[in-house]
């Protein structure tokens, strides 16, 4: 008998819609004929799931007692005796009630697979044996009903039901999840957007990795060995051709596959200029990659592969991906390619992945010679074929008997001194002129053997060739020269037009700029020193790379130095430059110093703009003073004025009015002077908490006496753990809280305080049923002297929300504005736990654990 398939609606939390999901497709399999029954369905009283079990088939439950209690459970032998094709099953999870067949409601699953019967389930992605710990520490929550990992990766199939946490808290508001008197509790704790977001991401993640799993399968059960995605990335090698995006995407999608990964996109031009390179695909590719999230980088190198190399391991790099070569078949005559070299140098610390495109060997033209700076291998080859060629050659041909005659000869002799030129320039050639003349006349000109020459002609055709041989090194080497200018300009306006798009883009720090410098010319450390006057020490303005040994104090100290201006001076050690590149190296000590200033200038405007906060502070603070604290003066001084007078006989009862109106008088200006002292503290930071251990319930009742009696109702548990706390803080920030909620709430309508705990924090939640505030007001009701909406003068400064806040984030907390479920707002006051106090857990509804 072939085992049953099992289908999972996998979910991130209570209320997504699986169990919904799963009835729907049992509805569209009754209409295709195919015989499902309900074995366990738990609507848990959702009206909309209750009706989506009409027309369905149902087993009847097995009824249990234990303790006492009646129970009921899926009937398994019922189920398995009418066999159908297949059996909805929910809560994969769920313990069953001792007594039962098994103690695990997928072992039940487990039979009726076995047993031939198709099975669709639901599981949430908190209940996964191995999320377990991960979960508690994101909700605070431990999941006791847990499913092994491994049943639910051997479901044949596995759909996510996603929901966003914004609408699952609306389905919540809505009591589409949970009784109506269980919503506050359950948005307040377990059903937080922070945890809804973070569960979603498990499930999301979750699932991703078994579709990777099922994409492994497919590829051994259909023998695909090619690779389709690749993992890793680190540096790219670009050169300038056409393949460039390519790599730059395949590394940007290997870089996704991992957290944290970056892309570096390298392009290293010799320092006579990169062959090959177009200035208009390397800004396109450049582009690219910032808009991946990578960097682009200039480096100037004559050894290509040395220059990658020591690039991927200065920026502490584990992968270099490069590109397949252009170059034809032929052309790997002139060495193996940077592929290759970088591969074969790289050592065990670097993986070298070589990517394939669509340019692969279709040819990146002849090399461009070098010109007037040679390497030194070239110009030691130069050498040998000017001077040891000749001589090879003068062997072989005197070995064979009736030659190729003098003209052949002459030109042989011409093409080694051409192929001189173009290895070693113009010496080279030069000598193998002189040498192949020598060898031409001693061997191959009558008489032989002697240096001297019988017939005319063919004196005039030695001297001939020795000028041609002159002539043609003297072109070639002059060609070389020109190249190499050429070439070189053109590295450098490359250089310019970057240093020119960052300083129009405003995108350059100081840092990355010297850094750019020290990468550009290859330097150890590179340094812009200034100082005040003539006489004055230098200090340095910014720093790029590492000393080794002594630190740069002085121009004089570097290897390269390069004034700006009269007192500010570029300094680099690490080798000496020729003189073309400080061309290029004055732009960069330009630029430098123009963004020192432009720094410094955002600097005193951010200045400016705090002493223009402080100017609006001020300026608020005299409005407060003209009016608010003038009004309860006023009354006050009325009062007393009226209590003073003489011709006013007042009865005991106008006495004790107008004494009361003074003492509210006095209460509020009391008020409105401490919240003015206490942002005057919070503004020059003198405020220092005094933290200390403490209950809650100890700090927020006498909070409450500044509000009317009955305005508020208090719902603070006794198993909160304690918090680490300022207690005469968090009194002032709870009462302006509650003071400023009560002020909004509609009459009869109360304040609720509640607190919870989760995990290593304590939270305070002020709700009330005023008229709320909108999103984009949220963040702005906490500046100093701000009123949302028509808030009457007398109703306060604005400083209440901006003491609290304050206060909160003094002692380590949060204090956010949310919506209220039904109309308002709330105020969450985050705190810290005491550390060691284990931290309790709230009582969330049983849907929320099953």
């Amino acid at each position: 008998m072939a085992r049953g398939k099992l289908r999972i609606y996998l979910g991130a939390a209570p209320g997504v819609g699986k169990t919904y999901a799963m009835l729907s497709e049992a509805h569209r399999r009754v209409e295709r004929g195919t015989d499902a029954v309900v074995a366990f369905v738990e609507h848990h009283g959702r009206p909309r799931t209750e009706v989506m079990l009409h027309g369905l088939e149902q087993i009847q439950r097995r009824e249990l007692a234990y303790r006492d209690t009646v129970f009921t459970e899926m009937d398994v032998d019922a189920v398995l005796a009418r066999r159908p094709a297949v059996a909805l099953v929910d809560e994969l999870a769920h313990t069953n009630v001792p007594g039962s067949r098994n103690s695990k409601r997928w072992q039940d699953v487990e039979e009726l697979l076995e047993a031939g019967i198709h099975v669709i389930s639901t599981v949430n992605i908190q209940h996964l044996e191995s999320l377990g710990d991960v979960v508690e520490s994101i909700t605070g929550v431990r999941q006791r009903e847990t499913v092994p990992d491994e049943v639910v990766r051997r479901a044949d199939q596995i759909e996510l039901v996603d929901m966003s946490p914004q609408a699952i808290r609306r389905r919540m508001a809505h009591g589409n999840i949970y009784q109506p008197d269980k919503v506050d509790a359950a948005l307040s704790n377990y059903f937080r957007p922070g945890n809804l977001t973070a569960l979603r991401e498990l499930a999301l993640l979750w699932v991703a990795d078994r579709v990777d799993e099922y994409l492994q399968e497919y590829r051994a059960e259909h023998s695909i060995r090619s690779t389709w995605q690749a993992r890793e990335r680190i540096v790219v090698g670009l050169t300038g051709g056409p393949e460039g995006r390519t790599l730059i995407r395949r590394a940007a999608r290997m870089a996704a596959k991992g957290s944290g990964s970056e892309v570096l996109a390298v392009y290293i031009a010799r320092s006579d200029g990169l062959t090959s390179a177009s200035p208009k695909e390397l800004a396109v590719q450049r582009t690219l990659v910032e808009d991946l999230g990578g960097t682009f980088h200039h480096v100037i190198g004559d050894d290509i592969p040395s220059a990658l190399l020591e690039f991927a391991r200065g920026v502490n790099a584990t992968q270099i991906v490069l590109g397949s070569s252009r170059r034809k078949a032929w052309q790997y005559i002139f060495g193996p390619g940077v592929g290759a070299t970088v591969a074969r140098d790289s050592g065990p610390d670097l993986d070298v992945h070589i990517v394939t495109h669509d340019e692969v060997a279709k040819g990146r033209g002849l090399p461009v010679a070098r010109g007037a700076r040679l390497g030194r291998t070239r110009i030691i080859a130069g050498w040998l074929v000017g001077v040891a060629g000749p001589v090879l050659l003068s062997l072989l041909l005197t070995s064979i008997a009736n030659g190729p005659g003098l003209a052949n000869d002459v030109l042989l002799f011409l093409f080694l001194t051409v192929v001189a030129a173009l290895l070693g320039g113009q010496l080279p050639a030069l000598a193998s002129a002189a040498v192949g003349s020598l060898l031409l006349n001693f061997y191959f000109t009558p008489p032989t053997h002697t240096l001297t020459v019988s017939d005319p002609k063919n004196l005039v055709a030695i001297v001939i060739f020795f000028a041609v041989a002159v002539s043609v090194a003297s072109v070639v080497d002059l060609a070389a020269r020109r190249t190499h200018q050429a070439a070189r300009l053109r590295a450098e306006s490359e250089i310019l037009s970057f240093l020119a798009g960052s300083v129009l883009r405003g995108e350059t720090t100081l840092d990355a700029l010297l850094e750019r410098v020290r990468e550009t010319f290859g330097m150890e450390t590179v340094a812009l020193l200034e100082r005040a006057g003539d006489v004055e020490p230098w200090t340095c303005a910014g720093r790029a790379g590492t000393d080794h040994g002594t630190p740069l104090l002085r121009p004089e100290d570097a290897d390269v130095d390069m004034p700006v201006g009269d007192h500010m001076a570029l300094a680099l050690t690490g080798r000496v430059l020729p003189a073309e590149d400080r061309r290029v190296l004055a732009a960069f000590a330009a630029q430098a110093a123009v963004v020192l200033d432009r720094q410094r200038l955002v600097g005193e405007a951010e200045r400016a703009r705090e002493l223009a906060e402080g100017n609006r502070i001020r300026t608020a603070l005299l409005a407060a003073v003209s009016h608010d604290l003038r009004t309860p003066l006023a009354s006050i001084k009325a009062s007393v004025t009226s209590l003073r007078s003489d011709d006013v006989a007042w009865s005991p009862e106008d006495e004790a009015e107008l004494l009361a109106g003074i003492e509210a008088g006095a209460d509020r200006l009391d008020h409105l002077v401490g919240n003015l002292l206490d942002m005057s503290r919070l503004q020059t930071g003198t405020v220092t908490p005094l933290i200390r251990e403490i209950d809650l319930d100890e700090v927020v009742p006498m909070a409450l006496g500044g509000v009317p009696e009955g305005s508020v109702t208090l719902d603070i548990p006794e198993e909160l753990p304690i918090v680490a706390v300022d207690p005469g803080l968090l009194e002032r920030s709870v009462a302006n809280l509650v003071e400023n909620a009560v002020k909004y709430s509609p009459d009869g309508a109360a304040v609720l305080v509640s607190a919870s705990a989760l995990g290593e924090r304590v939270e305070l939640r002020i709700a009330d049923r005023g008229p709320g505030v909108p999103d984009s007001a949220k963040d702005r009701i906490f500046e100093p002297f701000q009123r949302y909406g028509d808030a009457p003068r007398g109703a306060g400064v604005g400083l209440g929300l901006a003491v609290a806040r304050g206060f909160a984030e003094a002692m380590g907390g949060t204090l956010a504005a949310e919506d209220t479920p039904g109309g308002g707002m709330t105020m969450v006051l985050t705190l810290r736990a005491a550390p060691g106090r284990p931290p309790a857990r709230p009582d969330l509804p049983a849907q929320a654990t099953t």
